[in-house]
């Protein structure tokens, strides 16, 4: 399939040569000269994480009781340090911890303060301070203050473009398929039908050029047929070959510097469980999407950031059905080569009765764009003052995390 794949580019790059002078190969010089050589993935973790049993505050005296009944036991995390632990399906993670590559965020949250899913996501992804107020995605106005070379730097990986990704700036598309491109005679009637057309012809040229990279590393249509496309990536064997795509994507000189993926699951409202259960399975799932990422991006990892987040948090105590519902801060991770980790960044709230936030939440006292921005500034070398102007309008108070990323 490899092997097919690049010969459907040599034939479209030649068709794209003769018929307008300005085809494929251009493209190529677009990817080779972006404007960074640093990577960003934003893994958004749909349904609101349970940040409590992530990243255990075993320290706090009232982690136990608090919990009510959903805590880990100690034998089901491995501490971090003397205060927070690691969930055990969190190996890599930890491991990455360990090396200093690695770092969680406790008793984080965006400004949003209620329990819709469909807003909180909105204001997790627009980058404001209430839902469906910005119409465009933080990390798609991040894009534009690149100016004229933004364009193909921005990956979606999935079937849809998430808000974070939608706005001015054209982003490309990749999503494992079982059936591979079309055949010879549809790509070049396409090739020819949009070959006077630079947005459309571009975007052709694009998904040619990055679906001929991951389907040569999936193993061709075969490859994909076994994790079913990547729809289901609460599926170790679907996420780890999804992500190592994604991760030869991204390391291509060719290819883009800042890509999203979407993991759905996290409103664990039943049967939570501790050590196993739902949650413990999706904490297995994205662990081993970080290892895959960082095998995959090989020397490159060292100038990758990852962040991960979620939504909201939940409920401190069970519900009447063994799980938790929705809830206010989690926590975040965020790993790479370039990050300065090994510690948990938190102002602890407590978890007794009267540091709950309405009674009954781990209370937000980190806003996640101050991890964000500090990504955008520190390690994408974006201008704080255009940062704060354009990207999150509404936060000139709320300074970056300082010194999470190794400069």
């Amino acid at each position: 399939m490899k092997n097919l794949i690049l010969s459907r580019r040599k034939i479209l790059q030649g068709i794209g040569c003769l018929a307008a002078g300005t085809m494929f190969s251009g493209i190529r010089v677009a990817f080779a000269s972006a404007p960074v050589d640093e990577r960003f993935v934003f893994i958004i973790l749909r349904g609101a994480m349970d940040g409590l049993n992530a990243i255990p505050p075993y320290g706090d005296p009232n982690y136990q009781s608090a919990r009510n009944g959903i805590a880990l036991g100690s034998a089901d995390y491995k501490p971090l340090d003397n205060f927070f632990g690691a969930h055990n399906n969190l190996s890599a993670f930890a491991d990455m911890f360990k090396a200093g590559e690695a770092a969680a965020i406790q008793a984080v949250a965006t400004p949003y303060r209620e329990r819709s899913h469909f807003d909180a996501q909105n204001v997790l992804e627009s980058g404001g301070v209430q839902p469906h107020v910005i119409n465009d995605g933080w990390l798609n106005r991040a894009l534009t203050l690149y100016g004229s070379r933004k364009d193909s730097l921005g990956l979606a990986v999935g079937q849809t473009i998430p808000l974070t990704l939608q706005g001015k700036v054209a982003v490309g598309t990749w999503a494992p398929s079982a059936q591979g491109l079309p055949d010879d005679t549809m790509l070049l009637a396409l090739d020819k039908l949009y070959q006077h057309d630079a947005l459309f012809h571009t975007a052709l040229a694009q998904a040619v050029d990055i679906h001929g990279i991951a389907d040569g590393d999936l193993g061709g249509v075969e490859g994909m047929k076994k994790i079913g496309g990547g729809k289901n990536l609460q599926n170790k064997e679907a996420m780890e070959q999804t992500v190592k795509a994604v991760g030869k994507i991204l390391s291509d000189p060719k290819g883009p510097r800042i890509a999203t993926i979407e993991i759905g699951g996290w409103d664990t409202h039943a049967q939570q469980g501790t050590d196993k259960g739902p949650l413990a399975n999706n904490l297995a799932a994205l662990d081993t999407g970080f290892g895959a990422l960082k095998d995959s991006l090989g020397e490159h990892w060292k100038k990758t950031v990852v962040l991960a987040a979620t939504e909201f948090g939940r409920t401190v105590a069970q519900n009447g059905t063994s799980g938790t519902d929705h809830g206010t801060a989690s926590c975040a991770f965020l790993l790479g080569g370039a990050v300065n980790g090994g510690r948990v960044i938190a102002q602890w709230p407590g978890l007794d009765s009267g540091r709950l936030y309405q009674n009954r939440d781990l209370a937000p006292t980190t806003d996640l764009r101050q991890l964000a921005k500090a990504v955008l500034t520190d390690h994408l070398h974006l201008a704080q003052a255009e940062v704060e102007n354009k990207v999150f309008p509404d936060s000139s108070d709320l300074r970056p995390i300082d010194g999470i990323i190794r400069v």
